[in-house]
């Protein structure tokens, strides 16, 4: 946080000039003891606060030490509180980028209904669904604005709710990524999850684009990439990486012999030869879906969820006109999300029902 580091800067500011203001009395430090911060030390509350009692110990020594008098009423009045203060909300936001007064549990989030066309952001709560048949197998909540990380707990929740999940996953391009893919596969599970470029890969422009790897040739056996010109990159070395949930990604680092004289080298800004980072696990992955959604079984299934979670937001929202919670809290959010798609189910087989009825008496 920018105003803990500018307190923290302040303390130490302020510890020095105490410090100064002995050495020019030519008094003993007499074993005051207080913390150097530096880049890699934090200061918390309660270091904070025992350097504080040793100040007014020394306070009480020298009572007529005006400007030691004053940095103990600063520190005791102003800094310490608001430090503490700082620390608590550190500790509400966890690993969140932001959270409301009103309801600490919500994230500030762009909506989609911005009636203000302002890309407002406004506390909530990113709700995910599982459908089947436009019935509601499972929902979860989460504190976090996009949708790739929500995908392995969503599952797992349904997975605990009704004891086993479905052979394949259907989700749209917003779930696409390799810790998904590789979560899905270690699950046993058929991924039906389009990637971030899976429709621009279908534009001419793309096909044409000379600097996109997905139209160059990999040669598996000499684990080699041959770019448009005819160019050959070759292998360096490998690095690894991790994401924000600890996900580790492998990442192969691969150089052009030779850019010299390439009449495509507009392929890259960059001076001299061409170099590119590939995670081939993913590559791998994206091409396993690609396949899936091309097939005729995996295109009817990528048409059929267009019609599934969309289908029942849109009755939940506009139909029966829920478009805020009524509750605060993670908990009791979660369990107004239960009931509303509890209602949902019981609407939508009522109406089933209706409809078999009214065919059976015709």
């Amino acid at each position: 946080m920018k105003q803990k580091a500018k307190l923290q800067e302040k303390v130490q500011t302020l510890f020095s000039a105490i410090e100064e203001a002995e050495k020019m009395d030519e008094q003993e430090h007499r074993g005051l003891d207080l913390p150097e911060l530096g880049e890699s030390t934090s200061l918390t509350s309660e270091k904070l606060e025992a350097a504080v009692k040793r100040l007014e110990d020394k306070l009480h020594e020298q009572p007529k030490d005006k400007p030691l008098k004053k940095a103990v009423r600063e520190l005791r009045k102003d800094l310490l509180p608001r430090l503490q203060k700082y620390e608590d909300q550190q500790a509400v936001l966890g690993d969140r980028n932001s959270f409301s007064k009103t309801d600490p549990d919500a994230t500030f989030m762009r909506m989609k209904e911005d009636h203000m066309l302002n890309g407002q952001l406004k506390p909530g709560y990113n709700v995910q669904i599982g459908t089947e048949n436009q019935f509601i197998v499972g929902y979860s909540l989460h504190q976090r604005p996009t949708d790739t990380r929500c995908l392995k707990p969503h599952v797992e929740k349904v997975k605990a709710a009704l004891g086993r999940l479905p052979g394949t996953v259907i989700a749209d391009a917003g779930y696409g990524g390799e810790e998904n893919y590789a979560y899905l596969e270690s699950e046993q599970l058929e991924a039906l999850v389009k990637y971030g470029t899976y429709h621009k890969e279908k534009s001419k422009n793309w096909q044409n684009d000379i600097s996109k790897i997905d139209n160059w040739d990999y040669n598996d056996a000499e684990d080699t990439w041959t770019c448009l010109a005819g160019r050959m990159l070759v292998f360096r070395y490998e690095s690894k990486g991790k994401t924000e949930s600890g996900f580790e990604i492998q990442h192969r680092h691969y150089r052009s012999t030779s850019c010299e004289g390439c009449p495509l080298k507009s392929c890259t800004k960059a001076q001299g030869n061409r170099e590119i980072k590939v995670s081939l696990r993913y590559m791998r992955y994206k091409q396993q879906v690609r396949e899936k959604l091309l097939s005729e079984e995996g295109y009817a299934l990528s048409v059929r969820r267009m019609i599934e979670p969309g289908s029942v937001f849109g009755q939940v929202k506009s139909n029966r006109s829920f478009r805020r919670f009524l509750l605060r809290g993670l908990p009791k959010v979660s369990l107004e999300v239960g009931w509303l798609s509890l209602a949902h189910n019981l609407l939508k087989k009522a109406a089933i029902d209706q409809n078999k009825m009214k065919m059976e008496q015709i």
